[in-house]
């Protein structure tokens, strides 16, 4: 069976966050999902097959980490999208059933794709106590996201302070939270962007990701409230990095984001 290696987020190889995507025929066994996905060993492999017309969707899709199945994964879903798009699958919009929903995908004439996805609820929590200690980085704000996110944004100070920042996995592991999402706004809004952040998940085997579709729904409704706009652009990475454009629609935020395929080869086991 093939299976491909993409770079999403981004519009060039070897940037963006890159996913394995196989389009199978059914799901086999958790087991060898899971095995598969911790020998591609990046931060979400997505496993797709196609489901009866006249559903509620068009493809079933599930995500592995290294160590574990999540709930919900954005950059693994324009992955899978932009392969269905480019094998001439689908064409338009594609429809996910996923343990979080139906999600769609829809491709734009300019060769982007749209994620139509749950908006994540934002609630102000405490800092859990090692937080600053654990970041190497002063806190400003802490909040809970929803279930199928699942992580802590925290806001630091600036752009700088995220873009620099160097924080422990071992100590962040051991705090009570899935992951920790930090964010700044932009320092210089001129240069194509509004926002800044990344994504640290070590207690599920990623200590950071490049580019975090999921967090986005969060982030677009944090800087939405600060910023008065529904419509903003996010920069997210350390080494490598990628762009996101959100669009906030009450319950759905639409991400926005290009894709390309840099390995495509035979699964053999």
């Amino acid at each position: 069976m093939r299976i491909r290696i993409v770079d999403a987020f981004t519009d060039r190889p070897f940037s963006g966050n890159p996913a394995g995507v196989l389009l199978l025929d059914a799901f086999p066994d958790d087991d060898w999902l899971q095995r598969v996905a911790t020998e591609v060993n990046l931060s979400e492999t997505a496993f797709a097959h196609p489901l009866p017309p006249g559903g509620e969707a068009d493809w079933a899709l599930r995500w592995f980490t290294p160590l574990t199945e999540v709930d919900m994964c954005g950059h693994a879903t324009l992955a899978t999208a932009h392969v269905l798009a480019g094998t001439g699958r689908v064409s338009g919009t594609v429809r996910f059933a996923a343990r979080c929903g139906v999600l769609t995908a829809t491709a734009g004439e300019d060769g982007t794709l749209t994620l139509d996805f749950p908006t994540s609820s934002l609630t102000p929590a405490p800092a859990p106590d090692g937080l600053a200690e654990a970041l190497g980085a002063r806190v400003l704000s802490t909040h809970d996201t929803a279930e199928h996110v699942g992580y802590l944004l925290v806001e630091l100070a600036d752009e700088r302070t995220v873009r620099e920042l160097a924080p422990d996995p071992s100590a962040i592991r051991k705090l009570p939270v899935r992951g920790i999402v930090v964010t700044a706004p932009a320092e210089d809004p001129g240069r194509g962007y509004d926002f800044v952040s990344r994504g640290f998940f070590p207690a599920v085997g990623i200590d950071e990701d490049p580019v975090t579709g999921s967090a986005h729904t969060a982030l677009a409704p944090f800087w939405s409230a600060r910023t008065g706009r529904t419509e903003l652009t996010g920069l997210q990475g350390g080494a490598r990095t990628g762009i996101v454009r959100t669009a906030l629609r009450g319950e759905r935020t639409l991400l926005t984001g290009s894709a390309v395929t840099v390995i495509e080869g035979d699964l053999l086991g």
